[in-house]
């Protein structure tokens, strides 16, 4: 099995054969008793001084627990091997190990193993020598050590010493090597600290070891390291898909198959990521296994089903779509288990063939997406779709945008009620690569493409994380962005109108980075800075960088189809619905609303990042301090009954205990709100002006306001509860304490807002409506429709900062956490 990383130096006995010490002899009879005496006091002496100089020194946060345990740097005689020092039955184990002349070792000493360390040190020094041998006791634990000192920062360091940041507040991404069992730790202090962690796709797992990338500044790193105890070995984060596409290109099979036998491949029931591309390579190893021949498909059956294009865009896109990022998981021993397959429909003709014509996008769409719904209809799907219209691009609908609504709401030509509703994933387009410098202009003037203003569309764009440029011959460029940036490839729907155009994109996930000269002169496309995938030449390069929105996008479908299979109970709309609400911004993006000067600039600023970063791990559990609740309801919006009238309301009971916010008083918390339903388009005549035009029905959140009684909430959202329809009662004024708030609710079928405030300004404020609003269903629709059933997907979150607190345990006791019921109807 190729080998591409070091193993951390934790548990060596795990990794290399042990043996005993084997010195160069040490004096029995009284010269031992002398020598040991002198050896053993020397070395109490360190100790208690290392135990006193580390307590002294230890970083406090009042963030952070106080540690249970302390690290020493232990000398070692040249040539010992350093488990020596391991005593299991204490937790006393070796962590990072210099190989200097003189060995060092990072030791890990819990504080109720300081007295056993201690009495081993007195036994050696004075205990008495064993019968036979005349050896004192311990001695082969003993002997080896040359020093105790106190652990530094650089003890655990294994890396470039060049390469390790100098000052408190360089930030950099670190490689932290972690026992096995401590990697909820880390993410645990990470999230107290408000430093990020890569996600599970970017860690490495070994046998007794995982690979936990963070990006911190050296202060924080020093918070984690002495106050979690969980931390082996620091190095620089470098992991990089160079060293596949350049250092190992010739082995690049190898590595693919390894990869390939360690993953437990997906039943033919499982859930599919749909792509809509240039076709797929199939007989790529990392892909033949989740993507049977049947469900290879092609709208022209001239063209073929094999991935055509020059670039491999489909097999790139396929690669991601089941694995992600391949980077990390080709580094590690870790088995991967996959839940989800693949579909294949290619929609682009080869070279050679007549080009699709632009008006046909939709009609050709709406063809795809049946042939694997006949092909495999019970099988759940998401449809993946990185391919724009790059002639146009705006908020306006267009036959395209039309028909992927139309199909997501399951009413293209063809379809009936038990017809299904389906989830889409589109990409915002790409920004051209320049490569001047002085050419490149702002991204928020570049408006995502056609097809990615489909209301009902999951829209991806890009950020990126990705900062080390380490190609061959381009070590001093800098990289385009920081991290937690908007990845240069991505474009916004900033210069859409507000009032009548949703939020594009909702989301954003890696894209990639590009790299700048030293000059400042040229920006260049490089391998460091973007992803790996599949590559569509299997013999010569299965193995291939991949980048932009292209590469999001895949990544969203993923994310979906993971969903998916760990929710097959749940409606398409919910799976959109989780996606987005585990969505969070990343901090350069958080300090842009810091200093937005009100909701305006909000609304820019979620035009241009969505609503974040999703997360798997966010989407799928609930924490003590971070909990959802979920309701998948069916709604009548309207009915003909002598007029055309609003029919239904929803109110929900939200479950907030009193005495939880009472006791909480000025503590902050969020509270985050995402209703996510599918309209039926009406495209043409005013709709491109009017909202209500376009869409079949539209729906709204509202939150009981402050002091304001159950019976005034429900006047106020409901004109049918009023005497008089037209007048609404008096009551109090809403707070202004959302971050959009409800005049940011204009157009879309997706819509999300979050409530900042103390706690106790939550107290009264237990009850929300989900609400219908005009649409042609009402206005201009037949009975058939007017009285037409829809559903939505609605999740509310309630956070607080302070991770101690906990949520969780006090509202799960007043309701099922995991669906919230309508109280009234």
């Amino acid at each position: 099995m190729p080998t591409r990383f070091d193993l951390p130096h934790i548990d060596i006995a795990a990794f290399r054969s042990s043996s005993p010490y084997a010195g160069s002899g040490s004096p029995n009879g009284g010269s031992a008793v002398r020598i040991r005496g002198e050896h053993g006091r020397r070395l109490q002496n360190e100790l208690n001084v290392a135990f006193a100089a580390a307590d002294a020194a230890m970083p406090s946060d009042d963030r952070l627990e106080p540690p249970e345990g302390t690290f020493l740097e232990v000398e070692l005689r040249r040539g010992t091997k350093a488990d020596i020092l391991e005593r299991k039955t204490d937790g006393v184990r070796p962590g990072a190990v210099k190989p200097d002349d003189q060995r060092t070792v990072a030791l890990y000493v819990p504080d109720h193993a300081r007295s056993a360390l201690e009495r081993i040190l007195e036994d050696y020094t004075n205990g008495p020598l064993s019968v036979v041998a005349r050896q004192p006791p311990m001695k082969s634990f003993v002997e080896p050590i040359e020093a105790f000192r106190r652990a530094r920062l650089e003890t655990f360091w294994t890396d470039d010493p060049e390469a390790l940041p100098k000052n408190p507040s360089d930030q950099i991404w670190w490689a932290l090597w972690c026992w096995k069992n401590s990697e909820a730790k880390i993410d645990e202090v990470c999230e107290r600290l408000g430093v990020r962690a890569a996600n599970g796709d970017r860690r490495l797992y070994f046998p007794e070891a995982v690979v936990i990338p963070v990006l911190a500044t050296r202060a924080d790193i020093e918070l984690i390291l002495f106050a979690t105890g969980a931390i082996a070995e620091l190095r620089r984060a470098s992991d990089s898909p160079v060293f596949f596409t350049d250092e190992v290109r010739d082995s690049q099979h190898e590595w693919s198959e390894d990869l390939a036998t360690r993953v437990i491949w997906p039943p033919s029931t499982a859930p599919a990521v749909c792509l809509l591309d240039t076709g797929v390579n199939r007989a790529h190893m990392l892909i033949e296994p989740a993507l049977a021949n049947g469900d290879m498909h092609v709208i022209d059956r001239d063209w073929g089903t094999d991935d055509h294009d020059g670039m491999g865009h489909g097999t790139a896109m396929a690669g991601l779509a089941l694995h992600g990022d391949l980077t990390a998981q080709l580094g590690d021993q870790s088995e991967r288990v996959l839940q989800h397959r693949l579909e294949s429909v290619k929609v682009l003709p080869p070279d050679g063939f007549e080009a699709n014509d632009p008006h046909s996008y939709g009609v050709l769409t709406q063809a795809a997406i049946s042939l694997p719904e006949i092909t495999a209809p019970e099988r759940a799907r998401v449809f993946c779709m990185a391919v724009t219209n790059k002639d146009v691009s705006g908020s306006m609908a267009t036959t395209w945008s039309a028909a992927i609504d139309q199909a997501a709401a399951g009413t293209m030509i063809g379809d009936d009620a038990s017809s299904p509703k389906r989830l889409f994933v589109v990409s915002t387009g790409n920004i051209a690569p320049e490569i001047e410098f002085r050419r490149i202009r702002s991204q928020d003037m570049y408006p995502v493409e056609d097809p990615a203003q489909a209301w009902n569309a999951l829209t991806v764009g890009g950020y990126t994380d990705l900062i080390n440029v380490n190609d061959a011959g381009y070590e001093d460029w800098r990289p385009f962005c920081a991290a937690g940036q908007l990845s240069p490839y991505s474009r916004t729907s900033v210069a859409w109108p507000q009032g009548r155009a949703p939020f594009k994109p909702e989301i954003v996930l890696e894209a990639g980075n590009r790299a700048v000269s030293p000059s400042g002169n040229e920006v260049l496309t490089v391998d460091s800075l973007s992803l790996l995938s599949t590559g569509r030449d299997v013999d010569r390069q299965p193995l291939v960088p991949f980048q932009a929105t292209s590469a999001a996008t895949a990544q969203a479908g993923r994310l979906a189809a993971q969903l998916s299979a760990a929710h097959p109970d749940y409606w398409p709309e919910t799976i959109r619905a989780l996606i987005i609400h585990s969505a969070e911004w990343t901090q350069p993006m958080l300090a842009a609303f810091a200093t937005a000067g009100g909701k305006k600039d909000n609304y820019e600023l979620v035009r241009r990042f969505g609503y974040g970063v999703p997360s798997l791990e966010r989407a799928a559990a609930s924490s003590r301090n971070h909990l959802a609740l979920i309701s998948q309801s069916p709604i009548q919006p309207f009915r003909l009954q002598g007029s055309r009238k609003f029919n239904e309301c929803h109110y929900y009971d939200l479950p907030l205990p009193r005495q939880t916010l009472e006791e909480l008083g000025n503590e902050p918390v969020e509270m985050k709100v995402t209703l996510s339903y599918f309209i039926d388009p009406n495209p043409g005549l005013s709709a491109n002006v009017d909202p209500q035009r376009y869409q079949s029905h539209g729906l709204r959140f509202d939150l009981r306001r402050k002091n304001e009684s159950i019976s005034n909430f429900q006047k106020r959202v409901n004109a049918s509860e009023r005497e008089d329809p037209r007048v609404a009662p008096r009551t109090e004024p809403d707070d202004n304490r959302w971050l959009l708030g409800p005049q940011s609710i204009s157009a879309g079928s997706l819509h999300c807002d979050i409530w900042s405030g103390p706690a106790i300004e939550l107290l009264g404020r237990d009850k929300l409506c989900i609400k219908p609003v005009n649409g042609w269903w009402r206005t201009r629709a037949s009975a058939e429709y007017c009285n037409k059933a829809t559903r939505y997907a609605l999740i509310v979150t309630m956070k607080t900062r302070n991770v101690d607190i906990d949520l969780y345990t006090p509202i799960a006791a007043s309701v099922d956490i995991r669906n919230a019921i309508p109280i009234e109807v």
